[in-house]
Formats: structure tokens, C-alpha cells, sequence
């Protein structure tokens, strides 16, 4: 329930705060005095659209906040689920700022609009006379006949399955056009993998067949080179390798005299040791030197080969080139293999759609048998407000044979009639503004005895109507509270003294500088206000006493 709401710059507002009490309020006033101000600075915490234009001071930001009491309402889940932090007393919370830009908290939470609007409309429903205009929307007729049969949870098990069926369907289709259009490229595919596949590429090969090849193309100067190294170090006179020997035998004899020479004589022998060896690897690799035009063709071909396929795929190694093998290859399979993942996924469709079937079928009963106790209830309420001989006529339809929507198979259709005589048609065709008013009241108090809903608010939805059948209205508002916190915008004096609360709501007009304002009335004041309303600004005795008769006949006096 709403339990306080503090408006600062709004419109005509400066200032206010108001306090609510968990029953029946009443908020009455002169037409312009700034009820419907309220209700839209009310709107602004539940997500709806803020402009900074209806700023009363322009120069400073607009805040709005609502605190709601939640007790009872399990929404916790909806908490978790975006995460924010539950509290039993929890706040809601909307800054407009003069160049427009909007901020909403959940508990001193940033959120965005969205999600805020979707908490609003779990703790508020708002009814007005403009809204009675849902009444004629399909969706709405439907949400009526499923709240009264109790279907939330059946319902939402549909719409998964439902959901799933359909992203089956999706799947099954774009699969099975994937797998024509497959089919079609199969050859094309099957070329390429082949000639790939022909290739027998290895990984990091194109390296060394490009050293191979660099080598076998230079092997004449490869052999010349050798040859002369091997010239300098034993051939030549006098030979590199004799040099070295006559300079070790020179330091032997010095190490006579010297004793230090010796570690060189030691590591210039070492080093002729090394320097023989040298020449010996270099003897072996000259001699395996040799042109060979042979390998050196197959090198060239099985190059060009790899080029070529590089240059054909745009791809810039054999390693790409191997993977673009094995993509290939997992297209053919995937081709091959395509009938009977659609076979598969045949198979999972037919089975979600004898699920959505059967809970489609659940859901046709339940509002079958709920229809003519919708009928009955709100025929009954609206006998009771002065429509007795009203008649509602709800069509329940299907759909063809596997159609499907996101409600099932139904399609609903209510029907009316105000009066004896005159046959049900669609309400938009037949029914006047006070009777689309009264009627959604009967249906609005019908879903109430359903559904845990905090809060509803009723903006002057008394249109069209007095007397009696106003009395009758304020009683249906009187027992709606006893189930929830109802607050009720009103013009009736008969509705006004069904309230646990009343509030004024007023212009007070100082400095030049009008404002909305508001104020609980106690005792006398509200017997004051409801004989206003019954007779003017200055009423008599007689209306004074029919205001305290009005009070009395429904709450009793309240100080």
C-alpha cells in the first residue's frame, strides 16, 4: 500500500507530503484545484514520462517520492531478480532535473525507467474514466476471465512452453533452409576438400621446403665455397691447419723457459683439434653437395602447389589452408549428417506442440467454466449501482485447429447491454461513459477478491452518476478496502463519506503565486467539505446535517 507521498516542484505544487491511511481515501476539491496534479506526480514514480515544462520553479529539479508499505505482496523475487534490496517499507524515488534528465531509485538504488514501472505496476493500478476504455482491449478481457480462474501459474507454465515451441519452430525452419541450400553447394564443397585433401599438407612443411629449395637452388656456390675452405685449412701450402701446428710447437719450446705458455700451448692445441674437426664436417657436407635437378623440380612443384592454393583460398599459410580443410570438412558432415538433425528437431517440435496443446486445452477449461461466474459477479454488482437490467455476455472462441498465441487457443469477447431489451454487443458500440465506468468498477472489484494487488486508485470514475446509485458506487469502494488500500479522486458527496480518510485538495493563492495544496480534514471540517458538495460554498443547516447523516450511515465519526 501507499503509505506517504512527498511532491517538491511539481506543476502547481511546491511543497507537499502526504500520509495515507491502508483503507478507503478520499481526495475532493474544486475542478482545477490540482487532484489530477496529484495523480500525475504519482504517475511520475510509477515510470511514466516527466517533462521539466510543468515545473513550478523552473530554476529548481523535481522530486518525487513514494514510500509503499509491502507486506504480504511476495515481491521479493522480483528484488532478487534485479538485484536490489528488499524492505518491507520501500521507497520509490524520481529526480527530473530543469534540462530534463531523469533519475529513479529503488531504495536509494539507481534504476531505470523500466524497471521501476514494472514495480509501479505491481503496488498501483490506476483507474480512470479515460481507462475504461481497456475494457474493450481483448488482452485485458482475457486477464480478467484468467485471474478470476486463478490461471497465473498455468498460464505461465504455457507461455515457457509456448516460447520454446516457437523457438523450435524457428530452428526447424531456418535448419531446414540452411540444409537446401547445403545440399545445393554440396559439389562445390566436396571439390574443395578434395583438392585440399589431395594436397596432404603437414603443418610448418612451406618453411622447410622453402630452405630446402633455397639451398639445392645455390648448391654450385655451396661446393665452391667448401671446396675453398677446405683448400686454406689443409691444402694450400703452407696449409692453415701446418701453420697452427708449427705455431704449437714454437710455444712448446717456449714453455721451457716460460711456465705460462703452456695453458697457451694447451689451448692452441684444443683449438687445432676443433679446426680438424671443422674441416672434417665441411669434407662430408661438400661431398653430399650436388646439384639435384630431380629434388629440385619436386620442390618447385610441391610449392607452386601450396601457392596456388594460398593465392585460390586468400589465405597466407599451409596452416590456414589446413583449417580451412577441416572447416570443409565439418560443412560436409554437417550436410551429410543435416537429415537427421532435422529429424531430431522434428521430433522435439511435435512434442512441444502436444505440450502447448494439452496446457492450451488446460487453460480452455479453466476459463470455461470461470466465464459464467465473471457473468454473474458482475452482473450482480452492477445490479447493485443501479443497472439492473445489464447483461454481460463474454464469447469464448478458439482458435483453429494448431493455432497458437501467447494465451493459448482462446480468443475472448465481452458483450453488453445497459438495458432490458437490447441485445449484448462490443461495450465501445453500446455503453455510455457512466456506464463503461460503472461497469469496470464491478470488474475491477471482481479481480480485487483475486488477486493481491497493494493498491488501486479510482480518478473520478463517478461520472455520469448520483443519488442512489452513487451511495451504492461508495459502498463497492467501501468493501474493495477492506482487501486493499483504495483511494478514490471523487465530485460525490456520496462517495466522499464512505472514506477512512478525507483530504482536500485546494489552491491557496499568496504572493502573487498560486499553488496546490492539501490538507487532512478532521471531524467537522470533512462534515464542512461533503455539505459543500452538497450544496454549494455556503450551505445551510439542512445540508450540514444530511453531511453528518451521510458520515454516520457509512464510517461512523472519526476525529
Amino acid at each position: 500500500m501507499l503509505k506517504r507521498l512527498a511532491i517538491s516542484n511539481y506543476a502547481l505544487i511546491d511543497n507537499l507530503d502526504i500520509s495515507f491511511s491502508k483503507e478507503l481515501n478520499i481526495l475532493t476539491g474544486e475542478t482545477g484545484a490540482g487532484k489530477s496534479i496529484i495523480l500525475g506526480a504519482l504517475s511520475l514514480i510509477l515510470g511514466q514520462r516527466a517533462e521539466s515544462k510543468y515545473f513550478f520553479n523552473q530554476q529548481k529539479k523535481c522530486i518525487i517520492e513514494g514510500t509503499f508499505l509491502l507486506d504480504g505482496f511476495h515481491l521479493n523475487e522480483f528484488f532478487t531478480e534485479n538485484d536490489l534490496d528488499f524492505d518491507l517499507e520501500t521507497v520509490l524515488r524520481r529526480e527530473i532535473s530543469s534540462d530534463g534528465k531523469t533519475r529513479a531509485f529503488i531504495n536509494d538504488t539507481p534504476v531505470n525507467l523500466t524497471i521501476l514501472k514494472k514495480l509501479g505496476e505491481k503496488l498501483i493500478d490506476v483507474h480512470s474514466q479515460h481507462a475504461s476504455l481497456e475494457i474493450n482491449d481483448e488482452e485485458f478481457q482475457l486477464l480478467v476471465i484468467d485471474t478470476v480462474a486463478g490461471n497465473q501459474n498455468l498460464l505461465s507454465n504455457y507461455r515457457k512452453v509456448y516460447k520454446s515451441y516457437k523457438k523450435a519452430q524457428t530452428q526447424l525452419k531456418d535448419l531446414i533452409s540452411q540444409s537446401e541450400q547445403s545440399k545445393s553447394d554440396l559439389d562445390y564443397f566436396q571439390f574443395q576438400f578434395d583438392e585440399l585433401e589431395k594436397a596432404k599438407l603437414i603443418a610448418g612443411e612451406q618453411v622447410e621446403l622453402v630452405k630446402e629449395l633455397d639451398a639445392l637452388s645455390h648448391a654450385e656456390d655451396i661446393k665452391k665455397n667448401l671446396l675453398n675452405a677446405i683448400s686454406i685449412l689443409s691444402e694450400s701450402e703452407p696449409s692453415a691447419i701446418a701453420q697452427i701446428k708449427e705455431a704449437a710447437i714454437s710455444l712448446a719450446n717456449a714453455e721451457k723457459y716460460k711456465v705460462e705458455v703452456a695453458v697457451l700451448t694447451e689451448r692452441l692445441n684444443s683449438s687445432l683439434i676443433e679446426i680438424k674437426d671443422i674441416l672434417s664436417e665441411i669434407e662430408d657436407i661438400e661431398q653430399g653437395s650436388m646439384v639435384n635437378e630431380t629434388r629440385l623440380l619436386e620442390l618447385s612443384e610441391r610449392l607452386d602447389l601450396i601457392y596456388s592454393l594460398q593465392k585460390k583460398h586468400r589465405v597466407a599459410s599451409e596452416m590456414e589452408l589446413i583449417t580451412l580443410r577441416d572447416e570443409i570438412s565439418t560443412k560436409l558432415n554437417g550436410i551429410l549428417f543435416a537429415d537427421e538433425d532435422i529429424e531430431q528437431l522434428k521430433a522435439e517440435v511435435d512434442r512441444l506442440y502436444m505440450e502447448v496443446q494439452e496446457l492450451s486445452s488446460q487453460l480452455n477449461r479453466s476459463r470455461a467454466e470461470s466465464i459464467p461466474k465473471v457473468e454473474s459477479s458482475v452482473m450482480a454488482t452492477l445490479a447493485e449501482i443501479g443497472m439492473p437490467n445489464a447483461v454481460l455476455q463474454i464469447l469464448n472462441e478458439t482458435l483453429p485447429t494448431g493455432k497458437f498465441d501467447e494465451n493459448g487457443n482462446n480468443q475472448i469477447k465481452f458483450l453488453f447491454s445497459a438495458n432490458k431489451g437490447q441485445a449484448p454487443l462490443p461495450m465501445n458500440k453500446v455503453a455510455s461513459g457512466g456506464e463503461l465506468s460503472r461497469l469496470m468498477l464491478s470488474i475491477k472489484s471482481l479481480i480485487a477478491m483475486h488477486t493481491a494487488l497493494p493498491t488501486i486508485i479510482f480518478d473520478e470514475i463517478d461520472t455520469g452518476i448520483s443519488g442512489e446509485v452513487a451511495l451504492k458506487v461508495g459502498h463497492i469502494m467501501e468493501k474493495l478496502s477492506k482487501n486493499m488500500q483504495v483511494i478514490a479522486i471523487t465530485h460525490l458527496p456520496q462517495i466522499a463519506s464512505k472514506g477512512d480518510s478525507h483530504y482536500r485538495v485546494f489552491k491557496d493563492e499568496q504572493e502573487e503565486i498560486t499553488r496546490t495544496n492539501i490538507n487532512e480534514l478532521k471531524q467537522e471540517e470533512r462534515i464542512l467539505e461533503i455539505a459543500k458538495m452538497l450544496s454549494g460554498d455556503n450551505p445551510g443547516e439542512s445540508a450540514m446535517q444530511n453531511a453528518r447523516d451521510l458520515i454516520l450511515n457509512s464510517k461512523g465519526f472519526k476525529n
